[in-house]
């Protein structure tokens, strides 16, 4: 993991949640939520950043948040 920081405050204090959003057209009518997203975000200062769950892997996504 790199030694860097929250882009916003360079802290490294961070939490992850998942959510899921609905689409456009039959699926937002519905409300069918396929679309399914990693939140990560800083305890510090709330700056927060989504990653597709899908095409996003785990060890990867808190160096892409610390900039890295």
């Amino acid at each position: 993991m790199s030694e860097k920081g929250c882009l916003k405050c360079g802290s490294r204090d961070t939490g992850q949640k998942e959510v899921a959003m609905t689409g456009t057209g039959l699926s937002k009518i519905f409300d069918v939520q396929h679309n399914t997203f990693i939140v990560i975000f800083c305890k510090n200062c709330g700056y927060s950043e989504f990653y597709n769950k899908k095409s996003s892997k785990a060890s990867n996504i808190l160096d892409l948040f610390f900039g890295g």
